[in-house]
């Protein structure tokens, strides 16, 4: 809930949802501003509604529609409004959005990502006002005074959803009221509530609230602020006073108040707890004149030891890096807030605890939604990739400046993302400047991508690291920004299920070849979670959670590294991550994940894998045992060479406590039927012109079951008060076939221009004829403004029918504005339950501390091999005789491991011997790696030199394929993999020497 009008304490302020009665039209005409121009035949549209959401997944990102869009909206002043200021908050306009409000124009904002208000009090009057709203969508818009382009304004990472894609709000008060948090335009910056003096265990701290506060009469007035706090079942916990003053006319000030509270609900992962903060003004005579509530919710953080603490409590980081967008298909970013819901929870649901937002602020919307589902948040706030400086810095720093007052109420955000990209420590500890004054006590840290070196206690970056490799520390946490870039479409399954896409080429997978892999690339942070001596990993985000309408790689024209599709049905790799992420550091829950399905031609003989954080795995085939999984990556078990047979496959897990779970496949018959599910929101399908209704479209067999080979084409026909919007699938809606012949990509700066057959396809986007693919699909269907009966049918030759009917519910408007706020009703997700007590930490490592390094040549940089600092590194000179480093102990120690980063580490290999007092502990050739080997060595052991020594030289050879980043392959697969040569060369980054744990 954005700062609006209280609901539990009565003041002259009123809030409307401005979302309706809009009208739209693709054109330009000078006139459109005028109160009188007749719009009657433009387009009538409910916010938010970009005008391009046909073009959604039906063509690539770079070629979606730009131009001039007008919306225009007539609404009335109602007979009570306050007489005081009148304000409209628009939550976001892609790209630059100019407004008028009864021909005058009042508003101007251009930077295409956050929110700004416009203050048209001036304009209003009794009766019918219009607004009028022209908004530039071209991708080469430029800021008019400087003519500068923004960086974030990229084909490859913002998709050009144009126009008014967010929602509006309409602000009335009273002369004397707490202000907006809309600094840019407004010049104002809200209310500010946080929390601290923390005591978890008896859920007690000190809540302080603050209100900028603004006196727009012509004289002084007296005024009084005071804080009411409501729990999560709008029970009042608290109200207590603040501070008062005179304000002269014309004056703002802040006004605060404190109170220490116990008792409390601390925010957690999958524990949305929020309260209602109502900031109360009143005047001298104790009349309330101005009361606003604000949603939000109490944690507390740490960032320190390579950790992330929430409320005392390690977390390793699990998640996903998303497009701010986060559009589905046939209709972008336009989703009402229970959607929104349904697709982030389906992150928790995974049991994923972070979104990283990629490129831009993500809608308030979306940050509301991370709230009440206890989703942490990574907040960006405009950027493509690199470190711009002139004129395009200072907008990327108005623009942080901007998101962070807008949004520093959310508990979700944790982490604000200062750039895409390292930036130098001038611009960061100008970024740390902006927390320090807008953001002090929110417990959150801001850092960027890399900043690997970068010292939080010299203004620099409080966490970092990099895009795709594991990064471990001991001082500020790291952790990756978006790991395992491979992309499956959902219609491939695998190589044994039609329409049987092998993997090629690189990038380009089936689904199972993808979940595998998932599960290996979780596996390289998981071994460095904290635990594992001083210097850990703090977790990571896989990129993307959803397929995304930009950026793509493989086959089609758009991006399908989502482990769900554009319509949030679930890919494999969806319960892989469930059944791995479980638990706040340690794998912890009972999950077992068998892939795919079990229905395939009676010749067919294929792996098995099974995901499970189980210690065995045992297969069976309709009773009789196949034996147990080979283990690998520590949770993926792998039965190869099974031959089918119908009936039932049924893998059982073991766990470390003994405990046993199983999951059951079972072989489908032949496709009888069509079956529809719908699903709607808590308050049912709400005529508002902007509300939608899922509807899953299933092929089932005799039995009811779902037929997991099955395509068919499914017609469907929709009447009565609602819209078609469709659903997406692989191929042409018109029926062209896909050419033979893989064609390349356009080429832009810093993406991919793989070959791929698909790049022409429509993806069947806003087609009524669509297949299923492996057995299912979903569809969308969007209310219209007016209540009534929908009727959806589905039909496929040779499958039984099949229809449902829903009822839209009226959504009450007057004279272009309402009080309902389709966000109030949705509930908080408490179903993980608070953070749980004690240490989630189980020691396995402890790290060892030399007193000495030395090394055969370089000697000036040998301690850069073991000083917690990616960014250095010791390498020695290329000789056979002096390729060695020693590392003393003050006393004798027993070496458990060897966690080794080494230059080069994804496409070089370094055969080594490590020896303790001459002793050989380790020898052979270290694996290649996305970022740290881990090396056991010999048992028993003690001794206080290891040396660890070059034994043949080096070579290069990529050992993961064409992970294409930014750089060309060489520089990009490890940095200093250019500059330190092959051959012999023993080059450490990091040495991370770990003993035993003391029993």
């Amino acid at each position: 809930m954005a700062q609006r009008a209280s609901v539990a304490t009565v003041s002259p302020r009123q809030s409307y949802n401005f979302d309706r009665d809009w009208r739209m039209a693709v054109a330009d005409n000078a006139g459109f501003a005028t109160p009188a121009f007749d719009d009657s035949a433009w387009k009538p549209v409910s916010l938010p509604h970009a005008f391009n959401e046909d073009q959604a997944f039906a063509i690539d990102g770079h070629d979606h529609a730009e131009g001039i869009i007008w919306y225009r909206k007539h609404f009335t002043l109602p007979a009570d409004a306050p007489k005081g200021e009148a304000l409209l908050e628009f939550q976001g306009v892609r790209q630059a959005a100019e407004v008028w409000v009864n021909g005058q124009k009042l508003g101007f904002s251009e930077n295409g990502v956050m929110a700004f208000g416009v203050d048209i009090t001036a304009a209003l009057k009794p009766g019918d006002n219009v607004v009028a709203v022209r908004v530039d969508n071209h991708w080469d818009y430029r800021e008019r005074a400087t003519n500068t382009k923004f960086q974030w304004e990229d084909k490859n990472f913002y998709a050009n959803f144009g126009g008014i894609n967010k929602s509006v709000r309409l602000h009335l008060t009273g002369p004397v009221y707490q202000t907006l948090p809309l600094y840019s335009s407004l010049g104002t910056s809200g209310s500010y509530i946080w929390a601290d003096a923390y005591d978890v265990s008896h859920g007690a701290a000190t809540v302080h609230a603050e209100a900028q506060v603004r006196n727009a009469s012509a004289k002084p007035m007296d005024v009084r602020y005071s804080v009411l706090v409501r729990d999560l079942q709008g029970r009042q916990v608290a109200r207590f006073e603040g501070e008062r003053g005179t304000l002269a006319a014309g004056a703002t000030v802040t006004l605060h108040a404190q109170q220490r509270l116990s008792g409390l609900h601390f925010w957690s992962w999958g524990y949305g707890y929020l309260y209602t903060v109502t900031g109360i003004l009143s005047d001298a005579g104790g009349k309330v004149i101005d009361a606003i509530d604000t949603r939000t919710g109490f944690r507390e953080t740490r960032f320190d030891h390579g950790e992330v603490r929430l409320n005392g409590r390690v977390l390793q980081l699990k998640g996903y890096a998303q497009r701010s967008t986060n559009e589905w298909a046939a209709v972008g970013p336009d989703v009402p807030p229970w959607v929104s819901d349904l697709s982030n929870g389906m992150i928790t649901g995974s049991n994923g605890n972070l979104v990283r937002w990629m490129h831009v602020t993500p809608a308030k919307q979306d940050i509301e939604s991370a709230d009440r589902l206890g989703l942490i948040e990574a907040m960006p706030a405009g950027d493509s990739e690199g470190d711009p400086t002139g004129r395009r810095w200072d907008q990327r720093v108005e623009v942080m400046r901007d998101a962070i007052i807008y949004n520093r109420n959310n508990p979700s955000i944790l982490f604000y993302e200062s750039g895409n990209h390292g930036i130098t420590d001038a611009h960061m500890a100008q970024m740390r400047a902006l927390k320090a004054r807008w953001d002090p006590h929110g417990g959150r840290a801001i850092g960027a991508r890399e900043m690997l070196g970068s010292d939080p206690a010299n203004n620099g970056a409080e966490y970092g690291g990099e895009m795709l490799y594991i990064n471990k520390s001991a001082g500020k946490p790291l952790w990756a920004m978006e790991y395992s870039r491979d992309e499956a479409a959902r219609a491939y399954q695998d190589d044994w299920t039609p329409p049987f896409h092998k993997d090629a080429p690189d990038y380009n997978r089936n689904v199972e070849s993808m979940a595998v892999e998932d599960v290996r690339r979780w596996w390289d942070y998981y071994q460095q979670r904290p635990g594992g001596g001083d210097r850990v990993s703090a977790g990571g985000v896989k990129i993307g959670f959803t397929d995304s309408n930009s950026h793509f790689r493989g086959d089609n024209n758009y991006r399908r590294s989502g482990v769900v599709d554009a319509v949030r049905l679930p890919k494999d790799p969806w319960f892989v991550h469930q059944a791995m992420w479980d638990g706040w550091v340690e794998s912890g829950g009972h999950h077992l994940h068998i892939l795919g399905h079990w229905t395939y031609p009676e010749s067919t003989v294929k792996p098995v894998y099974v995901v499970a954080n189980a210690e065995r795995v045992e297969l069976f085939l309709n009773g009789l045992s196949l034996g147990q999984g080979q283990r690998d990556s520590g949770f993926l078990f792998t039965f190869p060479d099974v031959h089918f047979r119908p009936g039932t496959l049924k893998a059982v897990a073991t766990f470390a406590d003994g405990t046993t779970t199983q999951e059951n496949l079972t072989t489908a018959g032949a496709p009888v039927a069509i079956r529809l599910t719908p699903r709607t929101g808590p308050r049912g399908f709400v005529a508002d012109g902007t509300d939608l209704a899922l509807v899953d479209v299933e092929v089932v067999d005799g039995k009811g079951q779902r037929v997991p080979t099955a395509f068919n084409p499914v017609d469907f026909t929709l009447t009565g008060a609602a819209q078609w919007r469709g659903g997406i699938a692989q191929g042409d809606s018109s029926g062209r076939p896909r050419p033979t012949q893989a064609v390349m990509a356009p080429t832009y700066a810093g993406t991919t221009s793989f070959a791929g057959t698909a790049r022409g396809e429509d993806n069947y986007i806003l087609a009524r004829h669509l297949p299923v693919e492996l057995g299912v699909n979903r569809v969308l269907v969007r209310s219209t403004t007016q209540a009534g009966s929908v009727h959806l049918e589905a039909s496929s030759p040779g499958l039984k029918s099949a229809s449902i009917d829903l009822k839209t519910v009226a959504a009450p408007v007057k004279g272009g504005l309402s009080t309902q706020f389709a966000e109030d009703a949705q509930p908080s997700d408490l179903s993980r339950g608070p953070t749980p007590p004690g240490d989630s930490v189980v020691p396995r490592f402890v790290t060892l501390h030399p007193v000495a390094i030395t090394a055969g040549s370089n000697q000036t940089n040998a301690a850069k091999s073991h000083d917690d600092n990616e960014a250095t590194t010791w390498s020695s000179d290329g000789k056979p005789d002096t390729a060695w480093i020693e590392y003393r102990f003050a006393k004798p120690q027993s070496v458990a491991e060897l966690s080794l980063r080494l230059t080069g580490w994804r496409i070089r290999s370094y055969p080594i011997q490590v020896t303790l007092d001459g002793k050989v502990i380790y020898e052979g050739e270290t694996p290649k790696s996305l970022g740290y080997v881990s090396l056991p060595m010999g048992k028993g052991a003690a001794g206080t030199r290891l040396r660890i020594a070059l034994t043949g030289p080096t070579a290069d050879r990529d050992a993961f394929g064409k992970i294409v980043e930014v750089k060309n392959d060489k520089v990009a697969a490890s940095v200093g993999a250019d500059a330190v040569p092959a051959g012999w060369h023993l080059s450490i980054v990091e040495a991370d020497l770990l003993g035993p744990v003391a029993k």
